[in-house]
């Protein structure tokens, strides 16, 4: 389809720079319009300045045949249509679009110089529809006698998994509470041996602590006899000395 509405030069030239043709047909129509002029788009966004309006479908001669004026309108109908032509490429087997997809193009150029109102795309792509052979037409989903038996098995197989993913969530949420139940067991047991435990520990930690409070208490009754002794012996002191003057008076 690309080649016959693009030209196959062209066509090759957009695979070739977008690297396969799922990949093409995943970028924009903007993107499309611009491929190939990725230099000047930089360029022009640094310097503030006016960016490309086609890279490699300049090539075309649908543009070559616009007038300077429509170029940039031609090339942004182009790359819409490109787009639409790879993605229908890629995706599927259909052949026939290329064609009406080249009537648009032609309807629009039309349009630019005289004013021909062209056709809508709804329009021209049911004549593509119409026109494709029964076997390659996509057709429409009609009822079988074996859809509805695989579309009931598949319910009641859905059904059926739904249940047993019940039945788990409901033996997962009962064993934690069996589980529950032990480890509370458990703890009873273990609390009066922690209990036991913390009782002795007290113990334990008054009896260390009593002992270094009695030190403290027999520190400050030395200290306090020792001033005491002191204190009486500047005194003894004191009384001794005008005895020995008197003495020595004498």
């Amino acid at each position: 389809i690309n080649a016959e509405y693009m030209g196959e030069m062209v066509g090759a030239r957009l695979i070739a720079h977008a690297g396969s043709l799922v990949s093409l047909a995943k970028y924009p129509a903007s993107t499309v319009q611009i491929l190939g002029a990725e230099k000047a788009l930089f360029r022009a966004l640094k310097t503030r300045g006016k960016t490309p309006k086609f890279g490699l479908i300049f090539n075309s001669t649908f543009i070559g045949r616009a007038k300077p004026k429509d170029k940039g309108r031609i090339s942004r109908y182009l790359a819409n249509k490109c787009s639409i032509a790879c993605r229908i490429d890629s995706f599927s087997d259909f052949t026939g679009f290329g064609d009406k997809l080249r009537e648009q193009v032609e309807d629009r150029l039309a349009f630019y110089d005289n004013g021909a109102t062209p056709r809508k795309n709804v329009d021209v792509m049911r004549e593509a529809i119409s026109s494709l052979p029964p076997t390659t037409a996509p057709a429409a989903s009609t009822p079988s006698a074996s859809t509805p038996a695989a579309g009931t098995k598949r319910r009641h197989d859905s059904q059926e998994e739904e249940g047993k993913k019940k039945k788990k969530k409901k033996s997962k949420s009962e064993a934690p509470v069996v589980q529950d139940e032990g480890k509370k067991k458990k703890k009873k047991k273990k609390q009066p041996a922690e209990d036991e435990e913390k009782k002795k520990k007290k113990k334990k930690s008054s009896k260390v602590v009593a002992p270094v409070a009695e030190d403290e208490g027999k520190k400050r009754k030395r200290k306090a006899t020792e001033d005491d002794e002191k204190k009486k012996k500047k005194k003894k002191s004191k009384a001794v000395e005008p005895q020995a003057k008197k003495a020595r008076r004498e």
